[in-house]
């Protein structure tokens, strides 16, 4: 009999940053973690000590992600020192020093004012939390990509996703050298880290080396056998995140995307599922007024599609409030393919039963379901 694998957890946490990218990504991978979510610390209590005191109070580890990437030069260095420093004048109020787990970039060598500002941010940081006794975890991130980025400012791969979407033709700057590593499986590496009382000093999180050049074609390719009505294969853990990372884009404008019904004498035929990859499809019944699902997945692909009947597919983003509603109907195929992070139901609105199929790019695997209970209707 094999025994069930212990996952360590922390006391609390807390992000700073926690509204940017990086920070929504973290939050939503720890919502399904034992340790069950994070303190978030607002940007405006860095103004204030003793505010931001109060708000790191009682953490067992920090994860300082709040920073600034780009805009004039003096100004990203200036508030990243800051920010650091603030963070500091805020965590010597505190009777005893958390872990601070810090993001770093690859880019932090560089002499630039945003390589610089990470360089001494890490110093700083890493010299007062020794002096205090604390442990200090520098991780050092590659070039990071995933729902949720914001074009032009967060990556190229978010942009060059948000072009396609839009139907607009992405244009190289610089074919330089990236390394791509989804958020996701970022945020798992930096929970590791600060669940384990042994790490300490800098660690390089490893990405997916690549030209630009190659990124945006496997993109482009992405696009165009999506647009046909066609799921890719997933050769790779990165193949299914430029995938999810660019449909993200997509949604929710491009939901419920209709099917063509081919229709003769004979009755109607559509096509359910047109995959390179494989998968597993399932088919279930549901009575009026019931509702399935209200869960998340942070990787998994799966598409709904109402064959007999008439439902609401029910969607919300984590940590938002807004509720996507799609009425479908058996009557008009068409499909729902779910973003991830973000919880969905679906809703039997009809008198009689009915048959939804549902399709997942992965055979379900109970040891690793990637399904994470979360409500749609958040009471207020």
């Amino acid at each position: 009999m094999t025994a069930p694998v212990h996952t360590p957890t922390m006391g609390a946490i807390a992000i700073t940053g926690a509204q940017g990218f990086l920070g929504w990504h973290l939050r939503c991978h720890l919502k399904g973690e034992p340790e069950g979510g994070a303190r978030a610390v607002p940007r405006e209590a860095f103004e204030d000590p003793a505010r931001l005191a109060a708000a790191l109070e009682g953490a067992s580890v920090v994860f300082h992600l709040a920073g600034q990437n780009r805009g004039p030069e003096d100004e990203v260095e200036a508030t990243n020192l800051r920010l650091a420093d603030q963070l500091l004048a805020a965590l010597d109020r505190l009777p005893q020093a958390p872990a601070v787990v810090f993001a770093n970039s690859i880019h932090h060598t560089r002499d630039t004012a945003f390589g610089r500002s990470k360089r001494e941010a890490a110093r700083r940081l890493s010299a007062w939390l020794e002096r205090r006794g604390a442990r200090f975890v520098d991780a050092v991130l590659p070039h990071l990509f995933g729902e949720g980025g914001r074009p032009f400012y967060n990556s190229a791969i978010a942009t060059f996703c948000h072009q396609l979407a839009q139907g607009e033709a992405p244009e190289i700057q610089q074919d330089g050298e990236v390394e791509l590593l989804h958020a996701q499986r970022a945020c798992a590496a930096l929970l590791a880290l600060a669940r384990d009382p042994q790490a300490r000093g800098t660690v390089r999180l490893p990405g997916a080396p690549m030209r630009v050049s190659e990124a945006l074609a496997r993109l482009q390719e992405i696009q165009a056998t999506y647009a046909a009505g066609i799921l890719p294969r997933f050769e790779t853990d990165l193949d299914l995140d430029l995938f999810n990372a660019y449909r993200s884009c997509l949604y929710p404008d491009r939901y419920p995307t209709p099917l063509t019904l081919h229709t003769d004498a004979r009755g109607s035929l559509f096509e359910a599922v047109k995959s390179r990859h494989g998968g597993q499809a399932f088919l279930s019944t549901t009575k009026p007024g019931i509702t399935r699902g209200r869960h998340y997945h942070r990787h998994k692909l799966e598409r709904f599609l109402v064959v007999s009947g008439q439902a609401e597919i029910r969607i919300r983003r984590l940590f938002g409030e807004e509720v996507r509603v799609f009425p479908v109907s058996g009557a008009a195929p068409c499909v729902v393919d779910i973003p991830t992070l973000h919880t969905h139901e679906i809703t039997n609105t009809g008198t009689g039963d009915l048959l939804t199929l549902f399709w997942s790019h992965e055979i379900f695997d109970p040891a690793r379901p990637d399904t994470y209970p979360e409500p749609v209707i958040v009471e207020p």
